[in-house]
């Protein structure tokens, strides 16, 4: 496994649930799923009734899963892409997966299980500590009662001197390993 890998793997094992990605009937979704590692592959527990495992099964898929509403200064997201299949889990593995939901939209949930086994990953890391905290914002982007950023033009112009476009500072940093 690569140090890639492994630094996803690890990240993945931090957060419960992400995101799978295919297509069905040529149009594109996500839906959620609960995720555990297991051998190094990616098990997901999904709904049996959105029947989304149909599309996922035999095809290939990409599945995400991030800190993003963390409010940590080291925000992270990972993507696994591989094939997707349905699997039945070991007991171990299903206990791994802890409860599971009453209902999914009003229906009882009934679990299916897929397994990826990746043939790509995707590490993508944004560091927000080396910008100065304050008290007003909490070390996230300033943004003005209206909403907007300082240094962010409306006009479509480029954005004022020390900002990137978007009104980001250049202390921040986005990190992408593959």
């Amino acid at each position: 496994m690569s140090t890639d890998e492994i630094r996803a793997i690890e990240l993945l094992s931090r957060v419960s649930y992400g995101r799978v990605a295919t297509s069905m009937r040529a149009m594109p979704f996500v839906a959620p799923a609960r995720h555990i590692v297991a051998d190094g592959r990616v098990l997901l527990r999904m709904h049996r009734g959105l029947g989304y495992h149909r599309a996922c099964n035999g095809s290939v898929v990409a599945y995400g899963a991030d800190n993003f509403g963390s409010d940590a200064e080291h925000i992270w997201s990972v993507q696994f892409t591989g094939t997707a299949e349905i699997v039945e889990p070991t007991a171990q593995e299903r206990a791994a997966f802890g409860p599971e939901p009453v209902q999914v939209d009003g229906e009882p949930f009934t679990p299916v299980f897929m397994r990826i086994e990746p043939q790509f990953v995707t590490v993508h890391e944004l560091d927000y500590s080396g910008r100065p905290e304050t008290a007003a914002d909490g070390g996230r982007p300033e943004t003005a009662a209206d909403g907007s950023r300082p240094g962010a033009r409306t006009d479509g112009g480029p954005p004022a001197t020390g900002t990137t476009p978007g009104g980001c500072s250049p202390e921040r940093h986005l990190h992408h390993a593959a």
